[in-house]
């Protein structure tokens, strides 16, 4: 019987479009299935109070989904959202690890 392949969920402020791209392409080639935010406010794309509210909650159904969490975080840099989803993720039993050290002010 064949196992899947590992669920990979990508947390991180939502400025660093490219970065959670260069990521999302390298576990995907290494054959992790990925989950990631599908847009990228700080990046540019507009969206709704009402809509954030909606991908805010879509965001933690996904780390459900996931093994394991990895926190795109170049620079170390770990805005509120992302530290509310690190909360979340540890709450659930999740493993968090970072693309970067965490500045110190994240909390597990």
């Amino acid at each position: 019987m064949e196992t899947r392949p590992q669920i990979v969920c990508l947390c991180g402020s939502t400025r660093f479009a490219q970065e959670f791209r260069a990521v999302n392409r390298d576990l995907t080639l290494a054959g992790t299935i990925v989950v990631a935010p599908g847009v990228f406010e700080h990046a540019g794309d507009r969206i709704t109070d009402e809509q954030k509210a909606a991908l805010d909650a879509l965001h933690l159904a996904k780390i459900d989904l996931a093994d394991r969490v990895l926190v795109v975080n170049p620079g170390g840099y770990v805005g509120e959202s992302t530290r509310r989803e690190i909360r979340y993720a540890h709450q659930t039993g999740k493993p968090v690890e970072y693309t970067h050290a965490p500045d110190s002010a994240v909390a597990p």
